[in-house]
């Protein structure tokens, strides 16, 4: 399904959006070595229901899962890039941590993911991996808008990553958003510019590179849910929930 809002849901869309960047900066912040991940998933918890917002992983229960998801956040560490279930693990010098938070605040989703480093170590492969997500995800943006299509956007996300020398998996990509998490359309994160769906007013999309330093495959963790890089390496994920207006594309879960 691929769901259109009117004019009277974008300023749902824009305070839920605005929720989803406020925590992650926050938990951001408190995410410091020793921290445990499992505390990162309590404060989630607390903010979300301060909020008055309702979590879009709790009860979350895919295919690829094993069972409902059980926790507020995904917390993926180091080789982990997507999916990550909080564990009673405490953060070390250098780890590279990536938090996904997806909530719904007045019957609209907002989808968000960061990538940092955890300490005073900068290792010079991890500040790669995220900048390059990063520079991605701003061209997957800047690609979007009223009559481009999805593959418009593909095609800029992998051009950087490519670009960047990283292997690029189209197993998990980018999704619409709008009353429920994951909707149509799938928008990859390679693909050829002028092909699929033409990008309407009310769309909202969440656009996600994400990328493994040498490798396109994935495994999943004993869990069931966490995904891993295949060889162990280093990972780093980005994530914005944009709508799509008739001036362009908004960025709904931009920091202040």
């Amino acid at each position: 399904m691929i769901e259109i809002l009117d004019p009277t849901q974008l300023p749902r869309a824009r305070e839920a959006g605005a929720l989803v960047a406020t925590m992650l900066q926050a938990l951001k912040s408190r995410s410091t070595v020793g921290t445990n991940l499992l505390d990162i998933d309590l404060w989630a918890h607390r903010m979300i229901t301060e909020a008055g917002a309702q979590s879009c992983y709790v009860d979350y229960e895919p295919s690829f899962g094993r069972g409902p998801f059980g926790h507020y956040i995904c917390t993926s560490v180091n080789d982990a890039v997507l999916h990550g279930l909080p564990h009673d693990y405490p953060l070390a010098d250098g780890d590279l941590l990536s938090l996904d938070l997806a909530v719904s605040l007045g019957e609209v989703v907002a989808d968000s993911a960061i990538s940092f480093i955890v300490g005073d170590a900068k290792p010079a492969e991890c500040v790669a991996l995220i900048d390059a997500t990063e520079r991605a995800l701003s061209a997957g943006i800047a690609a979007a808008g009223p009559g481009t299509r999805i593959g418009d956007i593909s095609h800029a996300i992998g051009s950087v990553l490519s670009g960047a020398g990283y292997p690029i998996n189209t197993e998990f990509g980018g999704h619409g958003v709008g009353s429920t998490m994951h909707q149509d359309p799938h928008v990859s994160n390679t693909g050829r510019p002028g092909r699929g769906y033409k990008l309407r007013p009310g769309l909202l999309l969440a656009l996600e590179p994400w990328v493994m330093a040498d490798t396109a495959t994935l495994v999943t963790d004993a869990d069931g849910w966490t995904l891993r890089s295949a060889t162990g390496c280093r990972t780093a994920h980005s994530e914005h929930t944009i709508a799509i207006t008739n001036d362009g594309a908004e960025i709904l879960t931009l920091p202040k």
